[in-house]
């Protein structure tokens, strides 16, 4: 497969459980899995990342919701070493496109995620707005577009020609639901596919045979129920 997997989450062993796998190369985080993980001091725990991460791509994103504010964090948060990806949403939360403060950082060469996006005009607008010279990330979150019932793999396949312009410019495949997620985002040409742990440990079922699998899920529910004393008089 061409389509980098790329480990997304906060629990600091976790991650570094990741680290040692060559397989995995680059990490990204946001404020709901830090929180969910219990991380209270967000520079102290960034500056932990950092320093048992220092040779792959990790993503931190910026919290405050004024685009001025957004600004001053996002250059603090590039400032914290040279393999980091500053996660900007592609909105705030009054709705207002980022357009402006994606087009300053990217020309100011701090590398960037914009993320959160969830519709090909998304992808055009934060495109535009990328410099050529830059690299970044465009996060679409392919796993929520399914949720609601849309397929969105022409959706990613068309995102990819979209961002041709910008060839240095990837696209990830964001908030997969499955191992199959990896697959196909490799199958329309997404670049990096992120994914949680649990779903990146079953990588190690990939071409597993089915019948013995059958074999196993049998036995594991005969297993449960005799642990579980059950009984049908």
């Amino acid at each position: 497969m061409k389509v980098k997997l790329f480990a997304d989450g906060a629990d600091l062993n976790g991650m570094k459980e990741m680290y040692a796998n060559p397989l995995i190369k680059g990490f990204t985080t946001n404020p709901t899995l830090m929180r969910k993980a219990g991380i209270q001091d967000y520079r102290t725990f960034a500056r932990q990342v950092l320093e048992a991460i220092p040779d792959r791509p990790i993503s931190f994103e910026v919290f405050a919701d004024d685009f001025d504010d957004m600004k001053r964090q996002a250059l603090e948060i590039a400032s914290w070493g040279k393999n980091v990806n500053v996660k900007i949403p592609v909105t705030n939360t009054k709705n207002q496109f980022a357009g402006h403060l994606i087009e300053y950082l990217s020309k100011e060469g701090v590398s960037l995620n914009v993320t959160a996006l969830m519709s090909l005009k998304q992808v055009g607008q934060v495109s535009d707005c990328l410099a050529p010279e830059t690299p970044a990330i465009i996060s679409v979150f392919a796993g929520r577009i399914a949720d609601t019932g849309v397929d969105p793999m022409p959706m990613m396949a068309e995102a990819v020609k979209i961002m041709h312009a910008k060839p240095k410019a990837e696209l990830i495949w964001a908030s997969p639901r499955e191992l199959l997620n990896i697959f196909q985002a490799d199958a329309v040409g997404c670049h990096i596919i992120t994914a949680t742990n649990d779903i990146l440990k079953k990588l190690s079922l990939v071409g597993k045979d089915l019948d013995q699998y059958s074999l196993e899920t049998v036995e594991m529910f005969h297993r449960d129920a005799m642990v579980a004393g059950y009984t049908i008089n």
